[in-house]
């Protein structure tokens, strides 16, 4: 395939008239090199022609007759009429395609965004219905509920504890005791509300390691002049005694309070657990102020 021979003069005459040498050679081509005004009235019958702007290719040479032509200054006017009909389509159809082209890319710039999005949200909600569960396996665990500890904590700390199998049978005297102790406690700082909530935190915290580590020392030794045990605990009226019904005892020295190995009592500190669990999540049980 080669470009078509067109006749020289004509192919001058069209270029310097405004128009491509694509177009100028394919015009003159398919009307058979005849003349100006037969290029131009093809030019009017192909302007929407979707190939207008690519060279002609034809398989055989094709003879020239290269006969001078007169251009007219009507042909000019019409010639260039046609130029900037063809400058105006093609403008047009550039213009469709780039906005074609943004639209696209917007899509696309979505499509990847709403996909990041949703696979954070669903990361995120895993890892909230994770932490739920393992709060709750640890709450039932601290007071002494049936162990429902799913595969995902088999690694866990507690692992190969033997948790309660059943709610314990818990004196009725000494959940009284436990319960009034808060009771009090909450009575002398009714106005503080958020040092209440940290004291039952903390007390749940020496409950819940002496229950899950009866045999760690350092779980049933506690130093009372530690900075941060009074600030929690040992400087609020109540703190101190509901330590002492969970089985702690202070040391001769006055420097600790203790708990002896032979004197942990999985039952008091189960109802002990379970009770300071109460009255941080039950409001009905009028031990915080709300």
């Amino acid at each position: 395939m080669a470009v078509p021979e067109v006749n020289k003069k004509l192919l001058e005459q069209l270029e310097d008239m405004g128009f491509p040498r694509g177009w100028a050679t394919r015009a003159l081509h398919y009307s058979g090199n005849s003349g100006i005004e037969e290029a131009i009235n093809w030019f009017v019958d192909h302007e929407n022609d979707s190939n207008i702007d690519e060279m002609p290719l034809v398989a055989v040479d094709i003879v020239i007759d290269c006969q001078p032509f007169h251009i007219t200054e009507q042909m000019r006017i019409k010639a260039q009429e046609l130029r900037f009909s063809f400058e105006r389509i093609r403008a047009s159809k550039e213009l469709t395609e780039a906005k074609q082209t943004a639209k696209a890319n917007e899509r696309e710039r979505y499509l990847v965004s709403w996909k990041a999005e949703k696979e954070d949200e669903k990361r995120a909600r895993e890892r909230i219905l994770k932490k739920l569960e393992q709060d709750k396996v640890e709450r039932r665990f601290r007071v002494g509920l049936p162990s429902e500890r799913p595969a995902a904590l088999k690694s866990s700390p507690l692992q190969g504890k033997k948790l309660q199998n059943s709610v314990p049978v818990k004196s009725v005297r000494k959940a009284e005791q436990l319960r009034e102790c808060l009771r009090s406690l909450n009575r002398n700082h009714q106005d503080e509300g958020t040092t209440v909530g940290r004291v039952l935190q903390t007390l749940l915290i020496y409950v819940g390691n002496v229950a899950k580590n009866p045999d760690e020392e350092k779980f049933r030794k506690i130093r009372l002049s530690n900075p941060s045990f009074q600030d929690r605990v040992g400087n609020l009226s109540g703190g101190l005694e509901f330590l002492e019904l969970c089985g702690f005892e202070k040391t001769t020295e006055g420097e600790f309070l203790y708990l002896p190995r032979d004197k942990v009592d999985m039952k008091v500190l189960n109802t002990a657990g379970y009770e300071l669990t109460s009255a941080m999540t039950n409001p009905f049980l009028g031990l915080l102020s709300h």
